[in-house]
């Protein structure tokens, strides 16, 4: 267990450099000068030049991402110029609103997409199956967008039924919430529907059949157990892109977290909170792979942590 940890520590420390490194030279080939957006239009080109020294902007672009890499070992990200802030406290002080949106997200995914893929594996060939993996296939095909456009005219705009951004209530979380969660619920359905389908036809069902268990049994207490493997790796998989996937629907709905932070970084090259943004996605998803796998070892004894 030290060891397989130890070897995922490591592997994280370089894919988050490679983030880092990434991040800092895509920031920088944007077209836009900083120091204009900061002092605005009317500053002169000697106030600009002077901001610009200042901001370390006339430097060969090597000598900035090696000051850069000095200041990120301290875990100082730099202040922000449009917020008058540090760059990383005031990208953490949003992960409670995205962190909200995601987990939202996820139960109800959970709630729906484990309920409608037991109903299409138990009804197979059905009416029930078919609708689930129809359905399915159409909420994967939307764009997240587009449905959160559709969901907002239909429930906030005609029926005045739902607020159509964050208002601070449940109800204004329902919206994005589901308009994240919908690809993702068709993607979970069809997998436990397939999983539980292919664990139908293995030698341990027929012989708990033939030991006079009911169907019930056999499918809730035997074949669910060892469907949750795989259900739980996506599970992880799936909370990570919430977390990416984010930055489109916070804007849409006008949500008050890491994703809206840095698409406004980003407009207005605010390069300090706009990489602690894209970092701390890239942290957040790297911690999930790994709290997955140490969750599926623990549910399927036959995974080896030494192995993966």
């Amino acid at each position: 267990m030290i060891a397989f940890i130890g070897r995922r520590l490591g592997l994280a420390v370089l894919l988050i450099f490679g983030a880092i490194t990434i991040v800092f030279l895509a920031l920088r080939v944007i077209p836009g000068d900083p120091a204009s957006l900061i002092l605005g239009s009317q500053a002169s080109e000697a106030e600009l030049a002077a901001l610009r020294t200042e901001l370390g902007l006339n430097e060969p672009l090597f000598l900035q991402y090696l000051h850069h890499l000095a200041d990120l070992l301290r875990l100082d990200f730099g202040e922000s110029w449009r917020l008058g802030a540090d760059a990383l406290s005031s990208t953490l002080e949003r992960v409670p609103a995205t962190f909200t949106l995601a987990g939202t997200a996820l139960l109800i995914t959970i709630g729906l997409g484990f309920p409608l893929g037991l109903y299409a594996a138990r009804n197979a060939g059905g009416w029930g199956d078919r609708l689930v993996s129809y359905s399915s296939l159409v909420g994967q095909a939307l764009p997240s967008f587009w449905v959160g456009i559709m969901l907002v005219l239909v429930f906030a705009s005609a029926l005045n039924l739902l607020p159509s951004t964050a208002d601070g209530t449940i109800w204004g979380l329902l919206l994005p919430a589901v308009t994240l969660s919908l690809p993702f619920l068709g993607w979970l359905a069809r997998l436990v529907r397939n999983g539980a389908l292919e664990e139908l036809g293995k030698e341990y069902v027929r012989t708990a059949r033939s030991k006079g268990m009911s169907e019930r049994v056999v499918f809730y207490v035997h074949v669910l157990r060892n469907t949750l493997t795989p259900a739980v790796t996506v599970l992880g998989l799936i909370l990570g892109n919430f977390i990416a996937d984010a930055v489109i629907i916070e804007v849409v709905f006008a949500w008050p977290g890491i994703g809206s932070l840095l698409i406004d970084s980003i407009t207005n090259r605010d390069y300090a909170v706009a990489e602690a943004a894209i970092v701390l996605i890239a942290a957040c998803y790297i911690l999930l792979n790994l709290l997955v796998d140490v969750l599926c070892s623990y549910l399927d004894p036959r995974i080896s942590l030494e192995a993966v």
